[in-house]
């Protein structure tokens, strides 16, 4: 049977990995409905109307696993990592609670207007409940962020105690919360939210174009998503390059393990594509030679500090994995880079809508952010083994010295299972939802009829 350790780290990286689908998703629907929302109080149209209050019924969904799934993580805290809890339960404590009083209060008591304010709120009070809900998830975002960065890039803090009863203690709440990677790691993470979201907006409009439904409805809701995803998906080359710099300067060993350079002081390459053999610690595959010293220094021949440099017992334990996560995740986001300016290029030329294979290609793309938000955690959280703090608690540290593996191992299968139970009944709902489509009060005619007077959504 596998280690009390390495059962804990599977079972808490599956239940935080299921949780992961859901708060991009809310983040970047939140910002779509701002848009939508913001679209029908501009011009009128109950066609906006409509699309706001369908994807209101999706983005409640969304919620709502999101929530039932997160609560667990919270209580593994306890149970598997308790030393780990002790450690830097202050600091932790100190973010959770800011996002319980800042954001999580905020989200949920606006939600109740969003979901059922219609009718019974004036359009600006309904409008100001989306705003806040929106907002409320991204501050959400911000809190466990700031967290998980801590652990990345520890400051504002002192050690109290020694050995087993040593903990972390918050002496500058502010240089903990801006701590050196915590704003670049979060525009990274609320982008790629912003990609998750309106990626499913895209898709499910493409969806309905394919088969001729809610036509009208679909492209709207096709331009938003577009609006925000071609914005989103070019920022993100500019926030990735920012994380890999502050990487480069707090965490050499794991952007060398990102890019399988292991030499201990030289100039380094950037792989498009390859394999790393970490017994023989050579990386072979499609390379620009000095490409990795020129995106961190500007220059191609600047030599960087490889993982020989890094003593054995303090590098990341799977090289490889990070290696291929992390090209997976920048072949995604190029990919999406691709996908929306063709978009953008072929609505410019009134013609997007009549290329039935890109419609195919974006109702499964739907996919893609989703995949390379997931390996962006992989790529961060692996790449900072064999640490759970970094440079001051190790993983095989924090575990709780009281749980077996047999106790563990029983959680695993539980929660396998009750989460394959809340995949399922999502997509359930979901596919209903999507079935059922926006509740149209005009009919195509009248919608076209509208289009064509204010110019606006018509068919290209």
């Amino acid at each position: 049977m596998p280690s009390v350790e390495i059962l804990a780290r599977v079972q808490f990286a599956f239940t935080i990995a299921f949780h992961y689908i859901y708060p991009p998703l809310s983040i970047g629907l939140g910002l779509c409905l701002i848009i939508m929302e913001g679209l029908y109080l501009k011009t009128g149209l109950a066609i906006y109307q409509e699309i706001t209050r369908f994807w209101i019924k999706i983005f409640a969904l969304i919620f709502g696993i999101g929530v039932a799934t997160g609560i667990v993580m919270e209580f593994e805290f306890g149970t598997n990592w308790a030393t780990y809890s002790h450690y830097v339960g202050d600091i932790f404590g100190s973010a959770l609670a800011a996002e319980g009083i800042f954001a999580f209060a905020l989200e949920s008591g606006f939600l109740g207007v969003l979901l059922f304010g219609w009718n019974r709120v004036s359009k600006g009070v309904h409008f100001f409940s989306t705003i806040m809900v929106a907002l409320g998830s991204i501050f959400s975002a911000l809190w466990i962020v700031i967290a998980n960065s801590w652990q990345q890039t520890p400051t504002g803090f002192r050690i109290e105690g020694t050995g087993m009863e040593a903990r972390a203690v918050v002496t500058d709440f502010w240089e903990m919360v801006l701590n050196p990677s915590s704003v670049d790691r979060f525009s990274h993470v609320i982008i790629g939210s912003f990609l998750a979201g309106s990626f499913l907006v895209m898709s499910v409009a493409a969806w309905y174009i394919l088969r001729r439904q809610f036509t009208r409805h679909a492209q709207a809701m096709f331009k938003v998503g577009l609006r925000v995803a071609v914005v989103a998906a070019l920022l993100q080359l500019f926030t990735g390059h920012r994380s890999a710099h502050y990487v480069s300067k707090y965490q050499p060993a794991k952007l060398a393990a990102m890019e399988g350079h292991f030499d201990s002081l030289a100039v380094a390459d950037a792989y498009l594509l390859g394999w790393v053999n970490q017994k023989e610690q050579k990386t072979s595959g499609l390379k620009i030679p000095g490409g990795l010293s020129f995106l961190t220094h500007g220059d191609f021949t600047t030599p960087m500090q490889g993982l020989r440099a890094t003593p054995p017992t303090e590098r990341p334990t799977a090289v490889n994995f990070v290696f291929q996560t992390y090209h997976l995740m920048v072949i995604i986001g190029m990919t999406l880079i691709g996908l929306t300016l063709l978009a953008v290029f072929l609505l410019w030329k009134k013609k997007l809508f009549d290329q039935r294979w890109l419609m195919m290609i974006f109702v499964g793309a739907v996919l893609l952010p989703q995949i390379a938000n997931q390996v962006g955690w992989y790529t961060a959280e692996v790449g900072r083994q064999p640490w759970v703090v970094y440079g001051l608690l190790r993983t095989s540290d924090a575990l709780s010295k009281t749980v077996s593996a047999n106790q563990v191992l029983f959680s695993l299968i539980l929660f396998t299972l009750v989460y394959l139970l809340l995949f399922l009944l999502f997509l359930f709902l979901l596919h209903r939802k999507i079935q059922h489509g926006p509740d149209v009060t005009q009919n195509e005619e009248e919608v076209s009829d509208l289009y064509s007077k204010r110019n606006i959504g018509g068919v290209h």
